[in-house]
């Protein structure tokens, strides 16, 4: 069976999106490790170089030049701006936060979307789905805990981080109803590598030790294949089908943070991501009930 953009084969869809959040967590926990001997803008460059060049190597043998050509160009540099500027906010935040939680509240991007159909795209939003809203802004007062000291400032980070990547996931729906994937890909990879040279002569060093260059290359490899994956998810079932599996990536984080830095959530930050995955959660489903009900009428 075939959807307009490309097979319909949900399974695969889902166990693409399941393997992109395990490497973005993967991505994520690196980061953090990363952070504490390479400089944030040193480390952007080298996670979006190594994806431009890996892209480019594997795809132009195979699709040749054509495969750059596109009559919306705009709207991918604009599409990978937004992307390097989610990223660069992510590599700020894993500086301050726990895995786990930033994790958590960069989950709440599908509510944040609800948000601006409602209030930018001028959509009709139910009451039920501001209610969702509501619950998961109110899941990330919890994990941040504003007043109480646990993040202090940081805390903001991740939330111009969901704005940010908000803008970045309705630009890729609405791109991937008519882009190739690939394009989108190589667009992606090369105006964050493009746009963060500019910083690199100001920061660039070798002054660390040699495990933290396979730790960049890590970053690089799990960003690319994450990305990839995701864009393909997209290509083979809708995205109401394939959000809810979206917040398996909360599970990963905090493995990789039990793993790597032996940091588990506290009781209020698990509630806090409880709630923001049972809200994400209850408004892919509801999503998917309004479709079905729209098809049949």
């Amino acid at each position: 069976m075939s959807g307009p953009h490309g097979p319909h084969r949900p399974l695969a869809g889902i166990a693409l999106v399941v393997g992109a959040s395990a490497c973005f967590a993967t991505l994520d926990t690196t980061t953090k490790a990363v952070s504490v001997a390479v400089p944030l803008l040193m480390a952007l460059w080298f996670r979006y170089c190594f994806q431009a060049l890996a892209t480019t190597v594997v795809v132009l043998p195979r699709r040749g030049m054509a495969v750059w050509r596109t009559r919306r160009l705009p709207w991918h540099l604009l599409r990978g701006l937004l992307l390097l500027t989610s990223s660069l906010l992510a590599f700020a935040s894993l500086r301050y936060l726990p895995v786990g939680e930033f994790t958590a509240i960069v989950m709440i991007t599908p509510l944040a979307i609800t948000l601006l159909a409602a209030t930018v795209l001028k959509e009709p939003v139910s009451g039920l789905r501001w209610a969702l809203v509501a619950g998961g802004f109110a899941g990330t007062l919890i994990i941040i805990r504003p007043g109480a000291g646990s993040f202090g400032w940081a805390g903001l980070l991740p939330i111009a981080l969901v704005a940010s990547n908000a803008w970045f996931q309705v630009l890729t729906s609405r791109l991937a109803r008519t882009e190739d994937p690939v394009t989108m890909h190589l667009y992606t990879g090369w105006t964050g590598t493009l746009v963060a040279s500019l910083a690199l002569p100001f920061v660039w060093t070798t002054d660390f030790a040699p495990v933290w260059w396979a730790g960049l290359c890590l970053m690089g490899l799990a960003g690319s294949v994450g990305h990839f994956m995701l864009i393909m998810a997209y290509y083979r079932a809708p995205a109401a089908t394939l959000t809810p599996y979206l917040y398996s990536q909360i599970g990963f984080a905090m493995l990789g943070g039990w793993i790597v830095f032996a940091h588990m959530p506290d009781a209020l930050s698990l509630a806090g991501i409880a709630l923001i995955a049972a809200c994400g959660a209850a408004g892919a489903w509801l999503t998917v009930r309004e479709q079905r009900a729209s098809a049949a009428a």
